[in-house]
């Protein structure tokens, strides 16, 4: 990579020349791709960047000492929980949305916003209502900690990936209604314990949550009051895609099954004919009510769904889950993120073949995917996302000392344009380069780089009425450095962090590096 070309040529020149020797790895980041040819070491350092949140030397030595194969087996097969350092667990156990169940938070929540409305002084009315969205705004923060923590620290960092994978594919947007209230469980009991197993179960977990019900406003659909929204994303962008052979007809079809599926967070029972009390459902927050459903029979993808209930929603998932097109498009969307903004089809319908033969297993797929020729061929070429940016720099300077404070982190996100839960739109965010390397995006992970790299980025300021800031200065000058990593760095890197004036100046360079930019 020519970085004086890049430079002449890439609209990134109009940034401050005061820069000084980060300029040129920023106009580098943004015109191409990583540079020489990494030794085996580097291969492994690239491996980790690629299944992990990015290589830190705690990983590298659980690498090591396992070897490739055995690390990638383990990562598949991850134990059912597993303890973070200490003081990163302390943080989690101490969070309202792991000490309160979300039905109770839900309903007293629920309760506040009631009674604003009941208000009449104009003054407390405002008061109470900035209150209310206060503390949604607080819980939402919560949950993102809570998965910044997770994918900074958990041990199964593959499972932490695809979870976060799986939240952007079944995408809900937090700031609709009480979305903040529930987004933490969502990605808890829905999205989390099916991130490696098996896509039908995970499917059926996020079309039971009370998140995607309110989200995509299923939680209206009722008989002779039909809402579309939830059975057009439910093909669209969770099974079959776009293209995937269905008409609207299906659509309409599928939202009939649908009716019936709600959320009930303080309600007491619905009034029910006795005839059909034994078909009624509560688990938590959700609820099928059979008075709101249609009883007809329906017609969907060919297939006759005979009129029964609640059932016919587990046919018609079951019908949406084991669909070729489904597998085809559940198969690309995975090789866009773990191998490259435009994978063969050759792979595609090879992990295809992987997902119909094992009935949807995830990890079977994945573990297709990683033998794969193309994955090797593909490592270090994947473009960071802002998540993955910000995570695996403080994963880098700060190996696995716990953090007291990821307001930062979620702030950065903000700034990025990547905010967890925060896409309104069902689609989730983009998985390729094109989105995330413009001049602007560039021009704000060096600022992020500087602050991480000058150790002055808050994230050991605990929160609190008097935030105290604990010294921690960036250590990345460290083993994994000069093992592994310098091997991947392209000699204009190397030159550029050999005119580096000090040690912070040196750290900021190397996450501005354009061989950082990617995994």
């Amino acid at each position: 990579m020519e970085v004086g070309t890049a430079k002449e040529s890439h609209p990134v020149r109009a940034v401050n020349r005061a820069c000084g020797p980060f300029f040129l790895l920023l106009v580098a980041s943004c015109a191409g791709g990583p540079g020489d040819a990494p030794s085996s070491r580097g291969e492994d350092l690239l491996l980790l960047n690629r299944v992990t949140w990015g290589a830190n030397p705690s990983s590298a030595r659980d690498l090591a000492r396992t070897g490739p194969a055995r690390y990638l087996e383990a990562q598949l097969q991850p134990a059912q929980e597993a303890a973070l350092p200490p003081e990163a667990q302390a943080q989690v156990d101490a969070m309202t949305i792991t000490q309160r169940p979300v039905d109770e938070l839900a309903k007293e929540l629920e309760s506040r916003r009631k009674g604003v409305e009941l208000l009449r002084n104009d003054d407390e009315k405002k008061a109470a209502q900035q209150a209310y969205q206060q503390e949604l705004t607080r819980l939402g923060r919560e949950a993102a900690a809570r998965t910044l923590i997770r994918a900074l620290y958990s041990p199964w960092q593959l499972r932490e990936q695809m979870t976060w994978f799986w939240m952007n594919h079944f995408n809900v947007f937090q700031y609709k209604a009480n979305l903040r209230v529930l987004v933490a469980d969502y990605e808890e009991r829905a999205i989390r314990p099916h991130a490696l197993g098996r896509f039908r179960e995970l499917l059926g977990a996020t079309a039971r949550h009370p998140a995607m019900l309110i989200y995509l406003d299923n939680a209206q659909n009722a008989a002779n009051r039909i809402n579309e929204n939830y059975a057009r994303e439910l093909m669209e962008l969770h099974t079959l895609g776009v293209d995937g052979g269905y008409t609207q007809r299906d659509v309409q079809e599928l939202a009939r099954i649908l009716t019936g599926f709600s959320v009930n967070i303080d309600r007491e029972t619905p009034n029910i004919r006795p005839a059909m009390r034994s078909q009624y459902l509560r688990e938590g927050l959700f609820e099928f009510v059979p008075g709101r459903h249609d009883y007809g029979d329906k017609l969907l993808l060919g297939h006759t769904i005979r009129g029964r209930g609640a059932a016919e929603v587990d046919e018609a998932l079951d019908l949406l889950a084991r669909h070729p097109s489904t597998a085809r498009f559940i198969c690309r969307k995975l090789a866009l993120f773990l191998v490259s903004d435009d994978p063969s089809e050759a792979l595609v319908e090879q992990l295809a073949a992987s997902f119909r033969s094992n009935d949807g297993d995830i990890a079977a797929v994945l573990r297709e995917l990683f033998a794969s020729p193309e994955f090797r061929a593909s490592l270090g070429t994947k473009f960071k996302d802002p998540v993955h940016y910000v995570v695996s720099a403080v994963r880098l300077a700060y190996d696995d000392k716990a953090i007291l404070n990821a307001g930062p982190m979620i702030n950065w996100l903000g700034r990025m344009g990547e905010p967890l839960y925060a896409r309104p739109t069902p689609d989730g965010f983009a998985l390729t380069r094109t989105e995330w390397a413009s001049a602007g995006q560039m021009a704000t992970r060096f600022e992020i780089a500087r602050t991480l790299g000058y150790g002055a980025a808050g994230l050991f300021r605990a929160e609190g009425p008097q935030p105290a800031e604990r010294p921690a200065f960036p250590q990345l000058a460290n083993a994994l450095y000069y093992e592994s990593m310098h091997k991947t760095l392209a000699e204009p890197t190397r030159q550029t962090l050999d005119k580096a004036t000090s040690p912070q100046e040196w750290n900021m360079l190397l996450l501005a590096s354009p061989e950082f930019m990617y995994r």
